[in-house]
């Protein structure tokens, strides 16, 4: 038994080392794939920062808010301050509503699903030149509740709060303490909602080509399953747990046994 179990525990190297293939695939410089940038979706906060040098021209933003994706929710927060150029801003937290759109003070409902951050800031500059007649607005749009939830065999599977637009699957799980023993790193699994239908990407991070994966760059509200090896679910089977139990009682039965058979022969 012990033979058998140390057998079945080697593992080849090939199953676990990372980026095999990098040492022929880099000897020259690779292009960087510039695809990160997250796209707004319905739920997501969004913090909306509006800068101007008329400072009466941004009252109509400073009054409370309502947040929330069906007409309720808690009220947003804003702050005033001034630069040194005398320029005012005014920024304020919003959730994007279920058909896309942010309801703003005065501007009304604009609509920035699908949208990066930085366009979706220039769709509100020109509503604001539109409605409030301000000639020279800043505006900046930053994505507030942006995570990533790890599952499987991680060492720490949880939600991963994403700190930036550019964030990679190596990223969020080195995040969960890596892969644990049990993992296999051939078969990643991504789970991403891309206009209301839900795909799948398959990563082997064995392979140096997994750089150039559409799901290297995760965004928000991916799901990453990481798939346990052969051995891992053997031993969280129930028969597992039983043969286990049973060669234990079998054990502790043989060694009563060999006791009675010594004692009677002493005898």
């Amino acid at each position: 038994m012990a033979l058998a179990a140390l057998m079945c525990s080697c593992v080849s190297t090939k199953k676990i080392v990372y980026f095999q293939g990098a040492d022929s695939l880099y000897t020259q410089a690779q292009k960087v794939m510039q695809q990160y940038e997250m796209k707004l979706k319905p739920a997501d906060q969004i913090l909306v920062k509006v800068t101007c040098s008329e400072p009466d021209l941004l009252t109509v933003f400073a009054q409370d808010v309502v947040m929330g994706t069906s007409g309720g929710g808690r009220t947003g927060s804003s702050y005033l301050s001034s630069s040194t150029s005398g320029s005012m801003s005014n920024a304020y937290a919003y959730t994007i509503t279920n058909d896309g759109c942010v309801v703003l003070p005065a501007i009304g409902r604009v609509a920035v699903s699908g949208l990066t951050t930085v366009d979706a800031a220039k769709v509100i500059e020109e509503k604001i030149k539109e409605v409030i007649h301000i000639s020279d607005p800043g505006v900046t749009v930053s994505l507030m509740n942006a995570r990533v939830a790890v599952l499987g065999a991680v060492k720490s599977p949880r939600v991963v709060s994403l700190t930036s637009e550019r964030n990679t699957v190596l990223d969020v799980l080195s995040q969960c303490g890596d892969i644990a023993d049990t993992g296999l790193r051939q078969k990643i699994k991504l789970f991403r909602e891309v206009d209301g239908q839900r795909m799948m990407y398959e990563m082997d991070l064995t392979k140096a080509d997994v750089f150039d994966s559409p799901a290297y760059y995760v965004q928000q509200n991916d799901l990453i399953y990481v798939e346990p090896n052969k051995s891992q679910s053997i031993k969280s089977s129930a028969f597992y747990t039983f043969w286990t139990a049973g060669a234990t009682i079998i054990s502790t039965l043989a060694t009563v046994t060999s006791m009675i058979f010594l004692i009677k022969n002493n005898k």
